[in-house]
């Protein structure tokens, strides 16, 4: 899996305004959740607080990674059946009122058609098992249905980078910008440059105290299909790629990777639903930008 394969929104340029300290920033680069991450900081104590945020991200891919085959994620598409920690639950509630608020274009379930389609399995079989509904969970016990496995690849970049941003606010950081595939800022402003795959640079927008998820269905193919998967089989991506601002990256991670197939008026609804969202920014497979009002 490409650590690019979903991701355009990067950073054009640093911190555009001054930092509130003279000390000069402190910066982690490396991988997490198959993604490219990095954060950079500003303050006392960055570096100690560098470390506990790198420590709470191996936390999270010890819950979700699908490369890791003793995470809670692996082994209940293993087994079918897990008692869940907090903070998996948390992210099947998030999961839920994703899939609720897009009427199913969202639908972490699609993990065996990926499969299917990536690997050369029976596609017809796969696309069978696909139903958010029919995973069973009770307190803290999750059951999968017969042939199910789930993928959290459109929700928990977005988790981890929250998780993240939340820990170093707790210390006290109030310049920070936290990527872990989706962008979360503290302060700012920073600004960032949206890109898509068949179109290029598209400009930059600023953030300031929130956060940007982006995806582009045609950064990777499947065959004859793009990496983002409708679940409900009703067609194709309908938007060259979808970058969405929110208050929760979270969030913006599932409402981006839905909203590439959703009309204009249910991503608007969607949107709506959530809560918290700021403003979303549409690439049409012609290249031309389209702002959705929230």
């Amino acid at each position: 899996m490409s650590l690019t394969r979903r991701r355009f929104l990067a950073i054009s340029a640093a911190f555009a305004a001054g930092p509130a300290t003279a000390l000069a920033p402190a910066r982690w680069r490396g991988v997490a959740l198959g993604a490219e991450a990095e954060i950079t900081l500003h303050g006392p104590g960055a570096e100690e607080a560098l470390g506990a945020g790198l420590a709470r991200i191996r936390e999270i891919e010890a819950r979700f990674s699908l490369h890791d085959p003793a995470s809670e994620l692996s082994r209940l598409n293993r087994a079918g059946k897990l008692d869940a920690s907090l903070p998996f639950r948390a992210l099947m509630r998030l999961a839920g009122r994703a899939h609720d608020a897009t009427g199913g274009a969202f639908d972490p379930s699609v993990q065996p058609l990926w499969q299917a389609l990536a690997f050369g399995g029976d596609v017809a079989a796969a696309r069978a098992r696909v139903g958010w509904e029919r995973i069973t969970q009770g307190g803290d016990h999750i059951v999968l249905a017969e042939g199910q496995a789930l993928t959290f690849n459109g929700i928990a970049q977005g988790f981890a980078t929250d998780a993240v941003a939340e820990l170093l606010a707790a210390r006290g950081f109030g310049q920070a910008l936290v990527n872990i595939g989706e962008f979360r800022a503290l302060g700012g402003p920073w600004r960032l440059g949206l890109s898509d795959p068949e179109h290029g640079s598209l400009g930059t927008r600023t953030l300031n105290t929130g956060a940007v998820a982006t995806s582009s269905p045609a950064a990777l193919r499947l065959g004859e299909e793009t990496h983002i998967l409708d679940p409900r089989g009703a067609g194709g991506a309908l938007w060259s790629t979808v970058s969405v601002e929110a208050e929760s990256a979270a969030l913006a991670d599932a409402l981006s990777t839905a909203g590439c197939l959703l009309p204009a008026e249910a991503l608007q609804r969607a949107a709506r639903a959530l809560g918290g969202v700021r403003r979303i920014t549409l690439v049409t497979h012609e290249g031309d930008l389209r702002s959705l009002t929230v």
